[in-house]
């Protein structure tokens, strides 16, 4: 909505949307596809190494720091001994790319020194957490992809921005 001055200027505008803030950095996604700050976990879908078929959920809980990585069917990841695997390093790294070290940071509630690299300050241990609604909410997003063009506004969308449109 525009309001206008009694000039007819256009004094102010409001827009029923939600600005999406773009990545701090460019990612690569075939490594980590999915990440996210959501539940009080850094949590994403991270692709396994060895198997194209294979996916892992990870996530690192905000304040304990404990973290969990298992495949998307819960059978726990085989890098985990006492200390984070690949998987969650490689989810850390994406998302200070994706959102900025401090802003992790801050989420995980973790002290991190300018330079230092996230996950090695976080000082939580393995503790299981479910996989299922990370993996889902990763699969509804895959979802928008097979969306076809369209010029009508998709209900389910409504909270991405429109480009070039004012409201």
């Amino acid at each position: 909505m525009i309001e206008r001055s009694p000039g007819g200027e256009a004094v102010r505008e409001h827009l029923s949307r939600v600005r999406v803030v773009p990545p701090v950095q460019p990612r690569k996604l075939a490594k980590v596809p999915f990440v996210e700050l959501a539940d009080g976990r850094l949590q994403g879908v991270v692709s396994s190494g060895s198997d194209i078929s294979r996916v892992y959920v990870s996530s690192i809980a905000a304040g304990t720091h404990a973290y969990n990585c298992s495949t998307n069917n819960n059978r726990p990841c085989g890098g985990l001994y006492g200390a984070p695997c690949k998987h969650l390093r490689a989810l850390a790294a994406e998302a200070v790319l994706q959102y900025g070290p401090g802003r992790v940071a801050r989420y995980l509630r973790a002290d991190v020194p300018e330079g230092a690299d996230l996950i090695d300050c976080l000082n939580g241990a393995h503790e299981p957490a479910p996989a299922a609604m990370v993996f889902s909410r990763f699969l509804r997003h895959l979802a928008y992809l097979e969306v076809p063009d369209t010029g009508v506004p998709i209900p389910e969308l409504h909270w991405f921005p429109a480009s070039g449109t004012v409201a």
